[in-house]
């Protein structure tokens, strides 16, 4: 799936790969990718209702699982995924991982280090639109928000939307931590960071938010580590005729 699997993939410890990849194959490539998953699955995929997200679903965890295999010099599918409370897959060996998409876009992170999340969203101005912030944002966040011109509040909401489900999925909370019980930035000259959590104090500090949107291919996206001093490895994953290859870092 990923070319010559002789060479096992290094993470560094002070290293995140992030790898792009588009859920798009021709019906006789999904239909191989279909093979390397689990029983599990091939289940799930069977639920979804109409073919495009059954396409998309087996095309992302196949490349996953390609992935996962390059990086521990495995077949994918040996792989043996783990699942936590909330349904976040995990390995028992490392390395840690976590996956998004939204619509044909997604995104794969990696690390060594610590658990990871990572959230991506098409660059939708409908959303902001809507009072989604209202319901769901810190009263900090939404006044933040409703303070920037109206035209740069589309892109401001889903740079807080994805920062804070980046930082969720890390801590394997799944919707049981109410998104308005802590603070990300969203303004558009502001890192990436946590600013405060209901529960501890503390807890900003052990933290790492990174930004990942790419203006050009319309997605905004975010990664978040409990971990410091380390660096994005951003990579894509190309797929040609023979398969699916692994593409240009871009540092």
């Amino acid at each position: 799936m990923f070319g010559n699997a002789d060479a096992r993939w290094s993470l560094p410890a002070d290293e995140v790969h992030v790898w792009r990849a588009v859920l798009r194959r021709p019906r006789e490539s999904v239909e191989r990718m279909r093979r390397v998953l689990a029983d599990d699955e091939r289940h799930r995929a069977d639920r979804f209702r109409f073919e495009r997200d059954r396409s998309r679903y087996i095309i992302g965890r196949a490349l996953l699982r390609g992935l996962l295999a390059r990086y521990l010099n495995v077949m994918p599918g040996e792989l043996e995924f783990q699942y936590g409370e909330f349904n976040k897959p995990a390995l028992a060996s490392g390395p840690w991982f976590n996956l998004a998409h939204s619509g044909s876009v997604a995104l794969y992170a990696l690390s060594s280090a610590s658990e990871i999340g990572i959230d991506v969203e098409l660059d939708d101005a409908d959303f902001a639109r809507e009072r989604i912030a209202e319901r769901f944002f810190s009263p900090t966040e939404v006044a933040a928000l409703r303070a920037l011109p109206a035209k740069l509040q589309p892109r401001a909401f889903l740079t807080c939307w994805t920062r804070k489900e980046a930082f969720i999925k890390a801590r394997g909370d799944g919707l049981s931590l109410p998104l308005d019980s802590f603070d990300v930035t969203l303004a558009p000259d502001s890192p990436a960071a946590l600013l405060r959590t209901a529960w501890c104090g503390e807890e900003p500090d052990r933290w790492c938010l990174r930004d990942l949107s790419d203006h050009r291919s319309g997605y905004v996206a975010a990664v978040a580590l409990r971990s410091d001093g380390w660096r994005v490895v951003e990579r894509e994953i190309i797929h040609t005729p023979e398969g699916s290859l692994p593409g240009q870092e871009q540092q």
